[in-house]
């Protein structure tokens, strides 16, 4: 590819969901996302502001950074939930530690928010738009809340992307989009417009950003100096800022799926389970990495989660050698209900330099079956996953 791919990856009401998830795991029956509640103060006193809201609530006007007590005044029925920072901690750093299992290259910009340098990792997804709709789909169904994935080649395009329709959404704004996408939109909605340029923007008479990306930017500085020139690029999608990351050391690489019929047999969820294999396998091997445990985690059609972990004898990146230990793990763990979601999970991870201890049963394989693995691989690449398959 020949421009950068940057993702912008957001949680949509961050606090709140994380509370309703948090709930709702607990054994609480009412999802606080599906009615008029508030995240913020104190229902005793009525003091503080609103941190986080619910679409519901956003039906009767409530805005983030209004007074609790004036939020109250809109909606009777509004439930009130104070902050719990220690919870949306946690909850965040689950989220980055997902993440950094599909790509390494992560900036944290905010507790919920973040970028993701995600070139040259799409390849296996085909498009884009398949990657971020396989990293929120993952986050939905493992933590039990959505995001929004914005798309674009730089940092500015992804933000703006990500804060189209929301929630549970992938939304991609390249620079061949933005006239099209962006320029319709008020000028208040451009990253870096702040009210006081807002205000100044519609004296100038102002009111869209296409309106903004053709205006002189010596007649913006002659008004808002050096922010005029800014915004005016921020206006033609102009941003050269890098993600800045170092690559994070990956602490785990796994897979998960909800079923779109729910697996009765341990026939039909082991089929799955090696379709997961294959995956985490060739994630491995794409980031140069050998796996010492293997966890598999099952949730059933009730919604209880349970999962289960095994130390690995070698450490592996073999689909063979992974699949054969989330089963046998898979066999502790079911109790034979009905499964809605399924996963594979690697971890304590080493780089394939690393020196393998040579056991009896997992026996490094020889320089003539990892070309055999190789020649498959290269293959399949090229003409798809069926085209070979191994004997098992």
């Amino acid at each position: 590819m020949d421009q950068r791919l940057i993702f912008h990856i957001d949680v949509n009401s961050a606090y709140l969901s994380w509370t309703a998830a948090e709930n709702l795991k607990n054994g609480d029956t009412q999802d606080l996302r599906e009615i008029p509640a508030i995240i913020g103060g104190d229902m005793a006193s009525r003091h503080g502001v609103v941190l986080a809201k619910s679409i519901p609530a956003k039906a009767y006007h409530i805005k983030t950074g209004e007074p609790v007590a004036h939020a109250l005044q809109k909606c009777r029925d509004l439930l009130l939930v104070p902050p719990d920072h220690k919870l949306y901690h946690a909850y965040s750093q689950r989220l980055m530690e997902l993440l950094v299992t599909f790509c390494p290259r992560i900036e944290q910009v905010s507790i919920d928010e973040c970028y993701m340098d995600f070139t040259g990792y799409e390849e296996p997804y085909g498009t884009p738009a398949a990657a971020a709709c396989a990293i929120k789909d993952t986050v939905r169904d493992t933590l039990g809340f959505t995001v929004n994935i914005g798309i674009s080649s730089n940092k500015l395009l992804a933000k703006m992307a990500s804060d189209f329709q929301k929630p549970d959404r992938v939304h991609t704004l390249f620079p061949e989009e933005i006239p099209e996408k962006m320029w319709p939109l008020p000028v208040r909605d451009l990253f870096m417009v702040g009210k006081a340029s807002a205000a100044t923007l519609e004296k100038m008479e102002i009111r869209t950003i296409g309106g903004l990306a053709h205006t002189s930017p010596k007649i913006l500085e002659s008004h808002m100096k050096s922010h005029g020139r800014l915004i005016w690029e921020f206006a033609n999608g102009i941003d050269h800022s890098p993600v800045h990351t170092e690559e994070s050391e990956l602490k785990c690489v796994g897979n998960s799926t909800t079923l779109a019929k729910d697996a009765e047999t341990a026939a039909d969820a082991k089929e799955t389970l090696r379709s997961l294999c294959r995956q985490v396998s060739a994630r491995l091997k794409q980031y140069g990495q050998l796996a010492g445990m293997v966890s598999t985690e099952l949730r059933y059609a009730s919604f209880v989660h349970v999962s289960h972990q095994m130390q690995l004898t070698a450490a592996t990146d073999e689909e063979s050698i992974l699949f054969r230990h989330a089963c046998l793990l898979f066999d502790e763990l079911w109790n034979g209900e009905p499964i809605r979601l399924l996963g594979v999970r690697t971890s304590k991870l080493s780089t394939e330099a690393a020196p393998v201890q040579m056991t009896l049963f997992d026996l490094p394989k020889t320089q003539k079956e990892r070309q055999a693995d190789k020649a498959m691989e290269a293959l399949q690449a090229k003409f798809g996953k069926n085209i070979i398959k191994k004997g098992w």
